[in-house]
């Protein structure tokens, strides 16, 4: 029951947090803008904080799109850079769904705005080149923005719970869904459904209602067609 009832973000809400930090006063203009990227991108590669923290530009392949996770930032060691958290995390993230595509054209366009001095760079980083502090990214940006906007309180793992919903709800087949989320078993990634809103409830249904309506006229056509030839 409490994983069920733990908070997540869906793809909209991500956005609409990420508009809210621009309205932030007490951050700078490009501390709003990398809060925001990463809220975005959090939510549309459903990727852990620890490794959005790792991310360098060679981990992205705007070509293919596809992320490389292959390192993670350890909070526990004032962020620093090493193995990921099992076999499972190393991975390639497939950006192939609307959200995604939306994700990696934003963080295109960030990376032309804030240019890395190389490759082996981070791409989210302090003013001192170290990994980002989750606690920061908290207390100064998701938190004053959630809120803001009336959203209930949660932490960074509600953008990626929030993504594996979206995911699971667009029939992503299990298997490739647990690789895309990097996790070891099927049980850790059931643990990430919850509870379903109910605006994703009813969109769903909408969906299953049209899809059902589109294949009672191609069945009508089929007929129609086939009744000269009978």
């Amino acid at each position: 029951m409490k994983s069920r009832e733990k908070e997540s973000f869906s793809w909209q809400q991500a956005k609409r947090i990420a508009e809210q930090v621009q309205k932030l006063e007490r951050l700078g203009k490009a501390r709003k803008d990398q809060y925001g990227m990463l809220f975005i991108l959090g939510s549309g590669a459903n990727t852990r904080c620890s490794e959005l923290f790792a991310l360098k530009p060679n981990d992205i392949d705007f070509e293919a799109g596809a992320i490389r996770v292959d390192e993670s930032s350890d909070q526990r060691t004032n962020g620093k850079i090493g193995p990921c958290k099992n076999v499972a995390a190393y991975r390639t993230i497939v950006m192939h769904d609307r959200e995604a595509r939306e994700a990696l054209r934003l963080l295109e366009r960030y990376l032309k705005k804030y240019p890395q001095p190389d490759q082996n760079g981070l791409i989210f980083r302090s003013r001192r080149n170290t990994p980002l502090l989750e606690t920061n990214v908290l207390h100064d940006g998701l938190y004053p923005a959630l809120r803001a906007l009336g959203l209930p309180k949660a932490g960074l793992h509600a953008f990626r719970r929030g993504g594996n919903q979206r995911w699971e709800l667009s029939g992503l087949n299990p298997a490739v869904l647990r690789q895309q989320m990097g996790h070891s078993s099927e049980k850790m990634t059931a643990l990430y459904t919850g509870q379903i809103p109910l605006e994703e409830v009813k969109a769903a249904f909408s969906k299953v209602q049209h899809s059902s309506k589109s294949g009672n006229k191609i069945v009508v056509l089929e007929n129609v067609e086939n009744e000269p030839a009978a």
